[in-house]
């Protein structure tokens, strides 16, 4: 399935909570940024000098599918080689067990791409910590479900898919929480039909609580 393919009328007509658009929420998520992006500033600053080290850029974006559908760049610190697009493409090529992993979960468990850096980047969810930028933009939410590339779209089901188009993807959430370690599509489209169905101030305010907890875990 393409982005075009899919016909946006039903999501806009998708009752949602109304907390999901309130006035709250966006106030919560600029005040929570913010913040964050202050009291982590030496944080920031040291990943990106590390990333900077090998030469190449210190930050990176993909495309992802956001509310209504809307495509929009969501930012990271680099975590990759620079070509590793083209280290991917050889990878699957070469090892029908690394097509059938990336196919199945859009993931590698042991990835060769990542660099040193990007191996306690990604542990700790530092390498996440520029989409408070996707945040102050309103381009996505501090919690809400996890943001997928265009190409993914087809690995969830219709029903799924109208729950997710229909409020602004997050910087963490239900599934960040409580089931990262499962990486199939399938446990992701689940937390995210039910983050939208009982979304609430009370629900953001205890994931962005256990949302540490779970890094420190190296979740």
């Amino acid at each position: 399935m393409k982005l075009n393919d899919f016909d946006p009328k039903p999501v806009s007509a998708l009752m949602v909570e109304p907390y999901l658009r309130s006035t709250l929420k966006r106030v919560f998520d600029i005040i929570f940024s913010l913040l964050v992006l202050f009291f982590l500033s030496p944080i920031l600053l040291l990943a990106a000098i590390l990333v900077g080290l090998d030469g190449g850029s210190i930050f990176y974006y993909q495309k992802r599918v956001g509310l209504n559908g809307k495509e929009f760049k969501c930012w990271k610190f680099r975590t990759m080689v620079l070509n590793a697009e083209e280290v991917l493409g050889r990878l699957m090529a070469s090892n029908p067990a690394i097509r059938m992993e990336w196919e199945a979960t859009q993931k590698l468990q042991v990835d060769p791409r990542v660099t040193w850096v990007g191996k306690w980047l990604r542990r700790c969810s530092v390498d996440e910590l520029p989409q408070f930028i996707n945040v102050l933009n309103g381009t996505m939410s501090v919690v809400g479900p996890r943001p997928f590339a265009i190409d993914q779209m087809a690995l969830y089901e219709r029903r799924a898919l109208q729950k997710y188009l229909s409020v602004k993807p997050g910087l963490t959430g239900s599934w960040q929480v409580y089931a990262r370690h499962d990486t199939t599509f399938a446990c992701r489209a689940k937390y995210d039909q039910l983050y939208v169905d009982q979304a609430s101030f009370a629900l953001d305010l205890a994931l962005v609580v256990k949302t540490p907890l779970a890094m420190l875990r190296g979740q």
